[in-house]
């Protein structure tokens, strides 16, 4: 099991460009990415189960599939 500290900054570093805040709640993550100058909210997510997040490369998987979720939303904004 990867403590939720180390869990926090590995998600918290994967975003770059953007910035990045997780925190954790009785248990469960909330992970908000946003645009560092104007603060803009790029991903929201609540209530994120850290069972199976227990190696660097399952935290890594994570962000990969949370940056595409970004990446779409872009893209379907833009038309």
């Amino acid at each position: 099991m990867v403590p939720i500290s180390v869990l926090c900054n590995i998600v918290e570093s994967g975003f770059m460009p953007l910035s990045c805040e997780c925190t954790e709640s009785g248990g469960l993550l909330q992970i908000t990415v946003y645009e560092p100058s104007s603060r803009r909210i790029e991903l929201l997510i609540r209530g994120v189960s850290t069972e199976h997040l227990d190696s660097v490369r399952a935290i890594s998987d994570f962000i990969g599939e949370l940056r595409t979720e970004i990446s779409a939303g872009r893209r379907a904004f833009a038309g």
